[in-house]
């Protein structure tokens, strides 16, 4: 199951459907924008096995140029992709698709620190199950606190984040 409702959190088992459905959108990105792309990455609580998260595919799109993402818009609109600006999150583009919302493209410069943090915590949650299972629980227990709160489930995942991403710097 793909897709999650304007205003809504809730959380589903992880499912070998979400790579799949990774794999399929990479292509497509790649199709539309491969001459910008340094590389495309499936980050987020998806791209890790065995971890229950949102039901919306997170795409890291690694760009040469940040001023390139603009470029992009028009042909990530084609394949039904909205352009929402480099202000709702630090230091990249943003783009989301479907309502409900199944997929987002966080467009970064290589090298960016936000896209080294997120491959650095996705990797060891894919290699350590006591970090898994720990990081699934918060978010079980946040999801239940914050049904229709994005923002302060995210904000309270925080904590927990640093702390790995220091641990392992």
């Amino acid at each position: 199951m793909l897709g999650l409702p304007k205003g809504e959190v809730f959380l589903t088992p992880w499912t070998q459907e979400w790579e799949r459905e990774f794999l399929l959108e990479k292509e497509k990105i790649q199709k539309e924008i491969g001459d910008n792309i340094v590389e495309i990455h499936h980050i987020g609580s998806t791209a890790v096995k065995k971890l229950s998260a949102k039901p919306i595919i997170d795409i890291a799109v690694e760009i040469n140029d940040f001023n390139e993402g603009e470029n992009c818009v028009s042909s990530l609109e084609k394949i039904g992709y909205s352009y929402k600006g480099t202000n709702i999150l630090p230091d990249r583009h943003y783009f989301s698709k479907g309502e409900p919302r199944t997929h987002q493209i966080h467009m970064y410069q290589s090298g960016n620190k936000y896209l080294h943090e997120q491959l650095k915590f996705r990797d060891y949650l894919r290699n350590s199950d006591e970090a898994r299972i720990e990081y699934e629980q918060l978010k079980l227990k946040l999801s239940e606190l914050h049904k229709s709160n994005k923002h302060k489930y995210a904000e309270d995942k925080t904590y927990f984040v640093k702390t790995i991403l220091e641990k392992i710097q």
